[in-house]
């Protein structure tokens, strides 16, 4: 073999390699709050990360919002905003996060995301619902509206869930497919906070939701409250269903 094949084919192993082992996409975790502050963030970033390991996926864990550019946004293939509570954007911020999913790309809101934003109506349209009271946490009944999507083979159609129960405002987008609800029959919705009360959703109390948005994806799940709780494989795969979709636009069963 000459000096000259013996380079060429130096480089074709070193670019078949970076092939074989790059990872199927790229995501980044978002965690800044300005409200309420959930204690099982590191919880939840820690089973992100086992979960990029075990399905082969790049994540970067960052609660720097001045990273929400257009710059390092073209990096990944979906923002997961884990936890995030109050005004955590910009406006400029705001803009290269609009600008990200009418590129085709995915947004995957964890638990409080959807008490995120609220003064700003393109992410309520894009998260789908605000939160807006949730009672004591409570054991309650959970069911399975919609089986084909990713991730919820591992759930069982009804089961008993512990969860701190968000109760939602209106719909603020006519696209929602919903994944998840809870039965308010079987736990008691009543909450009062004095400036605001709660007496739950009443027969239809959705959980959980996907969506198309304005060029690009949109999971949500209001799972996810305790840290315990991402120790759940039935959790973990939920999660990672809706990550896969949102990044890919795969995953649907017929």
């Amino acid at each position: 073999m000459t000096l000259k094949q013996i380079v060429i084919s130096g480089i074709s192993a070193i670019l078949f390699s970076q092939v074989c082992l790059a990872e199927q996409f790229n995501v980044l975790v978002f965690s800044k709050t300005v409200g309420w502050h959930h204690k099982s963030i590191n919880a939840g970033v820690t089973a992100l990360e086992q979960m990029a390991e075990n399905h082969h996926f790049s994540l970067d864990w960052q609660e720097d919002a001045t990273l929400i550019n257009t710059d390092n946004l073209a990096k990944f293939d979906v923002v997961i905003f884990l936890q995030t509570t109050g005004d955590v954007l910009n406006e400029a911020q705001q803009a290269a996060l609009q600008a990200f999913i009418q590129a085709g790309k995915g947004f995957v809101g964890i638990h409080s995301a959807s008490d995120t934003e609220y003064d700003w109506p393109w992410y309520g349209k894009l998260v789908g619902r605000h939160f807006a009271i949730h009672p004591q946490i409570q054991t309650a009944r959970l069911n399975v509206l919609d089986d084909t999507f990713p991730g919820l083979e591992y759930m069982p159609k009804t089961s008993l869930w512990t969860e701190e129960w968000y109760e939602f405002g209106e719909e603020l987008s006519p696209n929602l497919h919903y994944l998840l609800a809870v039965d308010e029959t079987t736990y008691d919705p009543k909450a009062d906070w004095g400036r605001v009360k709660g007496q739950g959703m009443g027969k239809f109390h959705p959980i959980a939701w996907y969506q198309y948005y304005d060029g690009g994806r949109s999971f949500y799940t209001a799972l996810g409250h305790m840290g315990a709780s991402y120790s759940n494989k039935v959790l973990i795969e939920h999660i990672y269903g809706g990550i896969y979709w949102a990044a890919t636009g795969k995953g649907m069963r017929q």
